[in-house]
């Protein structure tokens, strides 16, 4: 959900005294590289070593780290997360005839994925203050249907979607809950729950940007269930259990034991890049609640203070670890802010520009604009700052600086 982004140059550094004139790259992950780098080459040496690039033990290592990490029972390793959300789907026995409730706000993959297996993405609003699912827009959509195989909740930007409700919807419903978890591995559902061991299966991705990134692609499926673990872990192998001989048609989407060793590298630090994301937010919060900014909460409607609403996190146990740090501006100010930024070198990044629902790909299904207003709305008015761990407080200091200049 997102890519890396270039840091900028940085030899002609600005003097430290402005707090709004100092550059800042969305993401950095050479800083994150310098804090580990023996710790990877050597992993990396010793894939090399072994000659055995294409799952094995360090795949299957990393699984049994991944599953103890979410409390679940099984993990499943893939080649990308929206393979993933595929392979979940696929194991969960979705296809043509098939619809599936999923949040319009979200990367393509959640409803991309829907759609490749032949069933019908089934577009459903958000919440405005955490971006995640509305299951009052859920229920609405799910009216009258006889169709409905899955809902695929999204846990946006690193906080849990509401997945106790979202539980007791689907077993109204009779439907499975497939968890879209890309951007949030380590975060608490409201019940203090690791996301991964909740839902029926959980998908997450490892893309470079995420808070543990590889260096290249990879996804993971994580379950309690052992027969929807047996048939992802065929399904990923073209349906074939032992070699050549085939009970599936499946597909080739295997985690590489390269980009395993570096995650398993990486799953070492990820608490303490959690905890650094979260300090950060916390500054930020205040940074902005000073300059008269709320939360979203409350509508940007509400003449009152800052123009800016900072990101709403839900009560303890619930962890949000801040994949992304949105925050809201009036739409007709977003693009300004933006130049004014990347005036200052300072990175910025919208996530997401247009909603599902309106994209040209899902035309067919017949969504109009003033449909599913929050995620429209959210669309115009969200800006995603940085938020990677190894920011330094006077590089957070320039960042909130030069947004509450401009507003």
């Amino acid at each position: 959900m997102g890519g890396a982004y270039p840091t900028p140059k940085l030899d002609k550094m600005p003097a430290m005294g402005d707090p709004t004139s100092m550059a800042v790259p969305l993401l950095d992950l050479r800083a994150q590289y310098a804090e580990i780098a023996s710790e990877v080459d050597e992993a990396i040496h010793q894939v090399v070593q072994e000659q055995r690039f294409v799952m094995g033990d360090e795949v299957s290592a990393l699984e049994q780290e991944i599953a103890a990490y979410t409390g679940a029972r099984h993990a499943i390793g893939c080649a990308s997360g929206s393979d993933a959300l595929l392979l979940a789907l696929w194991a969960r026995g979705v296809g043509p005839g098939d619809a599936v409730l999923c949040p319009t706000y979200t990367f393509f993959a959640t409803a991309g994925s829907v759609a490749r297996l032949g069933a019908r993405p089934v577009f459903v609003d958000i919440q405005p203050d955490t971006y995640n699912l509305c299951l009052d827009s859920a229920r609405r959509a799910a009216a009258g249907r006889t169709d409905l195989k899955a809902i695929l909740p999204v846990d946006l930007y690193g906080q849990a979607a509401d997945l106790r409700a979202t539980h007791e919807l689907a077993a109204e419903l009779g439907i499975a809950v497939i968890e879209d978890a890309a951007q949030a591995i380590g975060s608490r559902d409201a019940d203090g729950r690791t996301v991964g061991s909740a839902s029926e299966q959980v998908c997450f991705s490892f893309f470079p940007s995420k808070n543990l990134g590889a260096y290249g692609d990879g996804g993971m499926i994580t379950t309690q269930s052992d027969e929807l673990a047996a048939r992802a872990r065929l399904l990923r192998l073209h349906g074939g259990e032992p070699k050549y001989y085939h009970e599936l048609v499946g597909m080739n989407s295997r985690l590489d034991a390269l980009q395993a060793a570096i995650l398993r590298v990486k799953l070492r630090h990820l608490e303490g890049w959690h905890e650094r994301r979260l300090q950060n937010a916390d500054h930020y919060d205040d940074l902005f609640r000073d300059a008269g900014a709320l939360d979203s909460r409350v509508s940007l409607d509400e003449d009152s203070g800052l123009s800016l609403r900072f990101p709403a996190r839900n009560a303890e146990p619930a962890r949000h670890i801040f994949n992304q740090y949105i925050v809201r501006v009036p739409a007709d100010r977003r693009d300004a802010l933006r130049e004014h930024l990347a005036a200052r070198e300072i990175g910025s990044e919208i996530y997401y520009t247009i909603p599902l629902h309106l994209q040209a790909c899902f035309k067919d299904l017949g969504g109009r604009p003033g449909d599913l207003p929050n995620a429209e709305r959210a669309a115009k008015e969200t800006v995603a700052l940085p938020i990677f761990p190894e920011l330094s407080k006077a590089q957070r200091e320039a960042v909130a600086g030069a947004v509450i200049e401009f507003l």
